[in-house]
């Protein structure tokens, strides 16, 4: 009995033995990875940057930042945007990681579909063609077609997208619609990797792709890679219609211009605003997904000598909750400033829309590793914790924000709700060694005054 006891313990031992270096061996993994994360935010330079690739289609481009560069690989973020031609749809197609799109020009109609969600909207198949030449060609007249719910998106909208959720644009406008995605690489949702990754469901292009900077697997869509016999079986469906899925057809690229005017059933956005705030719990289904960033009555922020910012967080659109992500809009008069800051959640990306504006950065060791004025379509990072202030330009100007938080938290230096108007006064006398009287002038500086500042005594001219 004791020999088996004995030989039980050793066993034992053995196991939590094994169990102990297993753990071990995981946490210094896990430790090993975090070091490279953050490795990959010690930065020596940040910049402001036009895209660097660009994909050509007949209907519209699409151009890219290069997510691999250092300041885009220490936020886990990447950005596209996309230029919409009139009459032209942006195929459909879903992305590995949650995205934010703002919509800079123009308008247009956006569906995301979500699986297991009934289609809600039924019409005659061509029932809105205004003309018998454009009715022509239709496949089987009087059969219902039945589809999810569409949103009319204008200027000013920022809109929401889950992971692995299916999205389309179409523009319906009469001049190009252009929109700016901001996506969160580093999301939980995304296990793969921080590559922008979109799975697109229809389009195709040549070997050689008409491109540059990337490879062709960009213009091929996902049902290339089946056997179009069991894509056939799957769909129940001829085989020659499964190859011109395949291809793509005849015309190149991922935005299509489209044979002849597209019209939809959707709810008027009035109506759909209102049911959005009726109190009914919203569901996958019929959770919002858009919010006008150019609203003023909405405004978080307001100075009548400096301009405004609206924020779009999860109180705003619930979605948000979900994705870990949110917005800011800034629109700021001539020479006005935005004060000193940092932020407390969040890594963020931000695209001038509007002008110019003069923005600063510091790192952790006290140096300037930002100090550029940046005009429109250009975009920048700032990761989370380096300090920042900006500056309008002459002409003023409007940027859009994108962070990597849903409850997203900034700390500023100087104001009311400061860093400084809290600190006790010996605290500042000591710390910078200066009299009580320039202790109190620096905690009194600006005191009706937070994010927002009035343009600068010393402003450009």
């Amino acid at each position: 009995m004791g020999t088996k006891f004995a030989a039980a313990i050793i066993v034992l031992s053995s196991l939590l033995c094994g169990s102990f270096l297993v753990s071990g061996q995981a946490s210094e993994s896990w430790r090993h990875q975090l070091r490279e994360e953050a490795q990959q935010c010690r930065l020596d330079r940040l910049s402001a940057r036009p895209p660097s690739h660009r994909l050509e289609s007949e209907g519209g481009v699409v151009e890219l930042w290069d997510e691999s560069e250092e300041e885009f690989q220490c936020a886990g973020v990447g950005a596209v945007r996309i230029i919409i031609r009139p009459n032209s749809l942006s195929l459909p197609k879903f992305h590995s990681s949650p995205m934010l799109f703002y919509v800079e020009q123009g308008e247009g109609v956006v569906g995301l579909n979500y699986p297991g969600c009934p289609e809600i909207y039924e019409a005659e198949s061509g029932e809105f063609s205004t003309t018998p030449a454009k009715r022509r060609g239709r496949a089987v007249r009087g059969v219902r077609d039945q589809h999810q719910k569409v949103h009319r998106v204008r200027r000013g909208h920022i809109v929401a997208v889950s992971a692995g959720t299916v999205e389309w644009l179409h523009n319906d406008g009469n001049k190009d619609l252009i929109v700016v995605a901001f996506m969160d690489l580093n999301n939980e949702a995304n296990q793969l990797d921080h590559q922008i990754r979109s799975f697109y469901m229809a389009g195709g292009a040549s070997r050689e792709g008409r491109q540059e900077g990337r490879g062709s697997e960009y213009l091929v869509n996902i049902f290339n890679g089946f056997d179009a016999e069991l894509l056939a079986e799957a769909f129940q469906v001829p085989r020659d219609l499964v190859r011109k899925m395949q291809q793509g057809s005849s015309r190149e690229g991922l935005i299509v211009k489209c044979n002849e005017e597209m019209s939809f059933l959707r709810p008027d956005e009035q109506e759909e605003e209102l049911s959005s705030r009726n109190g009914v719990e919203e569901t996958v289904c019929t959770r919002k997904i858009r919010y006008d960033m150019n609203t003023h009555k909405e405004s978080d922020l307001y100075s009548r000598e400096a301009g405004r910012v609206n924020i779009v967080n999860e109180h705003k659109l619930p979605i948000l909750r979900f994705l870990g992500i949110s917005a800011e809009k800034a629109h700021l008069f001539p020479n006005a400033g935005y004060n000193l800051h940092w932020s407390m959640t969040d890594h963020r990306l931000v695209y001038v829309v509007e002008g110019e504006v003069e923005v600063q950065i510091a790192d952790d060791k006290g140096k300037q590793v930002f100090n550029e004025r940046v005009s429109r379509g250009n975009m920048f990072v700032i990761p989370q914790f380096y300090s920042t202030m900006a500056r309008a330009g002459p002409k003023g100007a409007e940027w859009i924000t994108f962070k990597t938080s849903n409850q997203p938290r900034k700390s500023p230096v100087v104001g009311y709700t400061s860093v400084f108007r809290g600190l006790p006064q010996q605290v500042l006398e000591q710390a910078f060694q200066i009299s009580p009287r320039e202790a109190q002038d620096l905690k009194q500086a600006r005191r009706q005054q937070s994010f927002l500042l009035p343009p600068f005594s010393g402003s450009r001219k």
